[in-house]
């Protein structure tokens, strides 16, 4: 039996004993669209970026009101190369589209990296394998799950 990316979330924080809320809404396509629904500020979203670096993919997490610094990333990480991985490279890893991926890549075997910033909200709020379900939790169950690599990337 083949689960959606939603109830592989849902089954991974249930299975760590994460308290999380579920969220069906209207689908959305971008993050101030997401944090409006929502109800939340804009910050407090986990944007989920994967991105081509060298030859292999990284996940990149950060907060939805901030951007990806791929300079800075280069230079921390000594790689030559960065780019978005494209809408075909997203769907072939994670079989989702660009704005549904949820911040845990380690459910598409991917390293993920979690920008410090994001420790600034208590909860955290993403799209879980959908454009119509997000899902919230406290940022400290998000790390004690996902165990991301903490790096100052955004801008």
């Amino acid at each position: 039996m083949s689960f959606s990316v939603f109830e592989r979330v849902e089954n991974l924080l249930n299975q760590r004993g994460v308290i999380f809320t579920a969220l069906r809404h209207v689908p959305v396509f971008t993050s101030e669209e997401a944090a409006c629904v929502r109800g939340t500020p804009l910050a407090s979203g986990a944007k989920a970026l994967v991105c081509k670096v060298d030859a292999g993919f990284l996940m990149f997490v950060l907060p939805a009101d901030r951007k990806l610094d791929g300079r800075s990333v280069r230079r921390q990480k000594g790689r030559r190369k960065l780019r978005f991985a494209s809408t075909v490279e997203v769907a072939r890893l994670t079989g989702l589209t660009p704005g549904a991926i949820p911040p845990f890549g380690s459910l598409f075997g991917l390293p993920t990296l979690c920008d410090r910033r994001l420790a600034n909200n208590e909860a955290i709020n993403f799209n879980a394998g959908d454009h119509g379900v997000s899902i919230s939790l406290r940022y400290a169950d998000y790390l004690l799950v996902e165990q991301p690599e903490l790096v100052e990337f955004s801008v």
